[in-house]
């Protein structure tokens, strides 16, 4: 186990009716003019949009409103939220919605008090030192960006998707009431279930000496995420299903899932690649076709823990390991397709022809190699990775 920070300061106010007490929750922090930072019309389809308005009114908090985030969230709208509430002497920001919104807020927030443009953060060419705090209202179980360091914008002129992390980003407070999410699409759901999995699942292949505990919370995650992901998908309105994805996209990428191991993540860096090329292809579903494709190029390089993994996650009980490894990965993607996921690249309109755009995108024109989990992996590699997925 290697030497370690850890900080997670996001106090979370979890259950039904939660919502209704976000204006009271502003207010005991002492905050004046927010920021009400949302996506699409659902929330107010729903009647969310109402009740929040309604908790703002009833506590006398000042707000201005900024909708209109998509899935993918660009840097242009982050640079119109940082206008906006730079001109509206903003003090806080609620993000009302799922990662797209929360991210959104987070590059907001950080670009507030930075005179450069805010996606220099996403491109490692600066660090935030201050932001503006930042709270959630959550309404998808998924990014787990409600209580994690990251944060994700798309430069659809580059066509780069590219994430930053700092502790700075990390949310001041988030609001969960499960029921919130009945009204998620099974598509969209399903995107979520392969999301929450994901963070925990590339921390648990992440290099560590000997088992640590971290790869015991990463399995539970996973497992549990399997065991109740199919009860959301069949039964939207199933508060316990609801509420345990709820939870476990919230832990499973705060950093608990990884704690003392040096976390990698290339699936994601090529998961936001194809985000980043066509802004159409949702996060989860980019990751429902890349996880068992990587997992079957490269688990010959650590096969125990491959067949240790299938033995946690599915029961596969099998003397020959390597056995045990392509059961553990035709079962993770039969789980997928079974919660409507897509597992091949064609599904997401991507074509051979354009495999070495993305290889090219993905290594930095041949200059990266990807991840140091397992196996890393040069252009040669991608190509061949991509290729497998069509």
């Amino acid at each position: 186990m290697i030497d370690f920070d850890f900080v997670s300061p996001t106090k979370l106010f979890f259950g039904r009716g939660k919502e209704k007490d976000v204006g009271a929750i502003i207010r005991s922090y002492g905050f004046k003019k927010v920021l009400f930072h949302y996506g699409g019309g659902s929330i107010k389809s729903s009647g969310l949009y109402q009740t929040i308005v309604s908790s703002f009114k009833k506590n006398g908090i000042d707000y201005v409103e900024f909708g209109g985030v998509r899935v993918n969230p660009t840097h242009t709208m982050v640079r119109a939220g940082v206008y906006l509430a730079k001109s509206e002497k903003i003090d806080f920001i609620l993000a009302v919605g799922g990662g797209s919104v929360i991210d959104s807020a987070k590059a907001i927030a950080a670009g507030f008090f930075y005179d450069g443009d805010p996606f220099d953060f996403n491109l490692h060419l600066a660090k935030p030192t201050k932001t503006l705090p930042v709270g959630v209202v959550l309404t998808i179980a998924a990014a787990g960006s409600e209580l994690s360091a990251s944060c994700v914008i798309s430069n659809d002129e580059t066509g780069v998707k590219s994430g930053f992390n700092s502790d700075l980003n990390r949310p001041l407070f988030a609001v969960c009431n499960p029921e919130l999410t009945f009204s998620v699409s099974k598509y969209q759901t399903g995107c979520g279930i392969v999301d929450i999995i994901s963070h925990s699942f590339e921390r648990f292949f992440s290099p560590s000496e000997h088992h640590e505990l971290a790869d015991e919370f990463a399995l539970g995650v996973i497992r549990h995420v399997v065991e109740v992901g199919k009860t959301a998908i069949d039964n939207p309105r199933d508060y316990e299903a609801r509420a345990s994805l709820m939870l476990a996209s919230t832990f499973s990428h705060n950093g608990i899932t990884g704690l003392g191991k040096k976390v990698s993540m290339p699936i994601h860096l090529i998961a936001h690649a194809l985000s980043g090329y066509d802004p159409n292809i949702a996060h989860g579903a980019a990751l429902s076709v890349m996880i068992p494709a990587w997992m079957a190029y490269v688990k010959d390089a650590e096969l125990d823990k491959f067949a240790f993994f299938a033995r946690e996650v599915f029961k596969i009980h099998f003397v020959n390991k390597e056995e045990s490894a392509n059961i553990g990965v035709r079962e993770l993607r039969d789980f997928f397709k079974n919660i409507g996921m897509p597992v091949t690249l064609r599904e997401l309109n991507i074509e051979k022809q354009d495999i070495p755009h993305l290889v090219k995108m993905i290594t930095k024109d041949g200059t990266r190699v990807v991840g140091h989990s397992v196996r890393p992996l040069d252009a040669q590699d991608i190509e061949a990775l991509l290729l497998s997925c069509l």
